[in-house]
């Protein structure tokens, strides 16, 4: 029970990352500058926020105006509902307040609103929030959060990793439109990849060179090259910002050689004779996206972070590399004994090589297994 307890209370400070006001302003520019009116007139919720220390609501009131929003929604949830509490402390902001609880402050989450000129300064900006504490913890699954999440029509936030699972289809279910940073990783689960393949969700503008900065009250936990003691920020490379709100990037085709250059200038490959190809896909690997050749008309395996580069009007997404077969592109599904025997030819020992978990390539006699790969072919 105790390693269990500490397990959970690990996940829990792993999910506790607060987002840099200037990666906000960035992505959300970026959906503006290709549709000035993409906020115009709707209600923004911001759910999994913490509207104190959060840039979120900061940033979403201070451009109330700029962005012309009907109105914003922020929540919280209760301290005594995380599983990991240490390090809360409450803002002169809300002890300050008239409804200010010391018991619900702990047993409460709190909901604050923006949607007109409270100071009478003649405009509708952070200084016109309002609070109160709602009737629960603010849990994103309650039915009081789910009821704002029905009236709102766009949910931007940061979500807990660890939820990010549960809180996409919760999201999806009500057909609303949103702006969710999460793990890169997360592309691969059956219940998010479909969306990607249908065109239904894509990769958001993206982080400065691919690289998200989070601050977080357990930074100082975290190695050094991750954690950063002069900005007390911690980096993460595998992050990206997930929508189904448009941007221009998304549109702008890969310029990208033939195969023929490739093999000859492109230096990740090595000056290979010929691109692998797959012994259980009908396609050829493809280990990096400049590497796509211009001129293959077949299907291509190609890394995740392709997605981060992906054009609508340039490629056709197929499918991606899985053990469950889910879009019938296998041309070998490997038997139990076949890699039992992979395993023993590659390691040198007994065990399982689970060769139907992705794209396998023939190398020196051994079958072996490539990263994830989405399987792609260019548009006609």
């Amino acid at each position: 029970m105790a390693n269990s307890n500490l397990t959970a209370a690990k996940k829990a400070k792993n999910d506790e990352f607060y987002t840099q006001y200037s990666d906000i302003q960035k992505e959300i520019q970026a959906y503006v500058d290709f549709n000035p009116d993409a906020f115009r007139g709707k209600t923004i919720l911001l759910p999994c926020d913490d509207p104190e220390w959060s840039n979120f609501t900061k940033f979403f009131a201070q451009n109330f105006e700029r962005y012309g929003l009907k109105k914003l929604i922020s929540t919280s949830y209760a301290v005594e509902s995380k599983v990991y509490k240490d390090g809360y402390q409450v803002t002169m902001f809300e002890e300050s307040a008239p409804q200010y609880d010391s018991d619900k402050t702990k047993t409460h989450g709190k909901i604050f609103i923006l949607e007109r000129d409270l100071s009478g300064d003649g405009k509708i900006d952070v200084d016109d929030l309002e609070w109160e504490y709602l009737e629960g913890d603010g849990d994103f699954r309650s039915e009081e959060v789910k009821s704002l999440r029905d009236e709102s029509d766009i949910i931007i936030t940061n979500p807990p990793f660890s939820l990010f699972r549960e809180f996409l289809p919760w999201i999806v279910e009500a057909k609303k439109e949103f702006v969710l940073i999460g793990n890169m990783s997360a592309i691969g689960l059956k219940d998010v990849f479909p969306l990607i393949k249908e065109d239904e969700m894509w990769l958001g503008n993206g982080f400065h060179a691919g690289n998200a900065y989070f601050s977080t009250p357990n930074a100082r936990e975290y190695a050094s090259g991750v954690y950063n003691e002069e900005t007390g920020l911690v980096k993460f490379r595998n992050c990206c910002w997930f929508t189904n709100i448009d941007h221009a990037r998304r549109h702008q085709p890969l310029q990208l050689m033939s195969m023929a250059d490739n093999k000859r200038f492109n230096k990740k490959l090595k000056k290979k004779p010929a691109y692998d190809k797959y012994e259980n896909y009908k396609a050829i690997e493809v280990p990096f996206t400049d590497a796509i050749p211009n001129d293959y008309e077949g299907v291509m395996g190609v890394p995740i972070s392709f997605l981060d580069k992906y054009s609508p009007e340039q490629f056709e997404i197929l499918g991606i590399c899985e053990n469950e077969d889910l879009y019938n592109l296998k041309s070998k599904v490997y038997t139990s004994a076949e890699c039992k025997q992979a395993y023993l030819d590659k390691f040198g020992k007994k065990g399982i090589y689970d060769l139907n978990a992705s794209g396998v390539l023939l190398k020196e006699g051994l079958l072996v297994k490539v990263y994830q790969r989405v399987l792609i072919k260019h548009r006609q």
